[in-house]
């Protein structure tokens, strides 16, 4: 289930963020600090959705900019659960896209290497309509753009 942030849920989220597998594939690497996660919180956290497991935890984070989204999830709390809660991430927030955002199109960056990711937006129906090349904590990366109408 998907469900709008709390302002408490700051705290809860970070530790996710920055755990090592989820910022190696991430478009910002480094290591969050509790300063700049805060900051980023005040302007953002009223686009942040929670994602929460069949059991009702927290478990992911959705995020909306306009018609472009992003998201990680909680890969030790998961743990062999992290590939049905992929599933079910990705299909919730592709139906909060369309449904509830009311968007046509929605699309989102992942790095070429994030092969596994780019092969679950592959199966709920998104297409790649570009790569192109991205500077990532200074190191260069392909980025591949993906996106599928309602």
């Amino acid at each position: 289930m998907l469900r709008p942030a709390a302002y408490a849920d700051r705290d809860l989220i970070l530790p996710w963020r920055n755990h090592p597998s989820v910022r190696a594939v991430s478009l910002t690497t480094h290591e969050i600090q509790p300063e700049e996660h805060a900051r980023w919180w005040e302007k953002h956290w009223q686009s942040v959705l929670i994602y929460e497991d069949d059991r009702g935890t927290p478990a992911g984070v959705v995020i909306f900019d306009g018609n472009t989204w992003s998201f990680y999830l909680d890969t030790v709390g998961l743990g062999d659960r992290l590939l049905p809660a992929w599933m079910r991430l990705e299909k919730e927030a592709v139906e909060y896209a369309f449904g509830t955002l009311g968007l046509e199109t929605l699309g989102g960056e992942t790095l070429a290497d994030n092969t596994q990711v780019l092969a679950l937006h592959r199966r709920f129906g998104f297409k790649e309509t570009r790569r192109y090349e991205r500077l990532v904590d200074g190191e260069t990366k392909t980025v591949v753009w993906t996106e599928r109408g309602k």
